[in-house]
């Protein structure tokens, strides 16, 4: 997971995207979307365009509503991600896992600041 990669799926973040619930289908890292336009926080394929509701569209209440709803999301897969750390036995692996879940604790402390 690129640094680069990183900071385009927090910018996705915060102007409003969300998170996919569906793991990549590539690498089955944790994807975001907006306008459309879904993005794999691991890898960085776009496999997946669906519609969105225009910002114009979107209430105060949806807003924070879908910022909890993100929290939840990303803190179970903080949680996940943490339990298959400690049951992987390959060095590599558990590298990638250590990475994805840095991006993870980067992007909920900047959405909890947010709120």
């Amino acid at each position: 997971m690129s640094a680069e990669l990183t900071k385009k799926a927090i910018e996705m973040l915060l102007k409003g995207a969300t998170l996919v619930s569906e793991p990549c289908p590539y690498c089955k890292g944790v994807r975001v979307i907006k306008d459309g336009h879904a993005l794999c926080v691991n890898c960085g394929k776009e496999p997946e365009i669906k519609e969105t509701k225009p910002a114009s569209e979107i209430t105060e209440y949806e807003e924070i509503q879908k910022t909890r709803s993100t929290l939840n999301v990303l803190e179970q897969k903080l949680e996940n991600l943490s339990k298959e750390l400690d049951e992987e036995k390959d060095h590599e692996k558990q590298q990638q896992i250590l990475k994805s879940i840095n991006s993870l604790v980067e992007i909920i402390a900047k959405l909890k600041k947010q709120e």
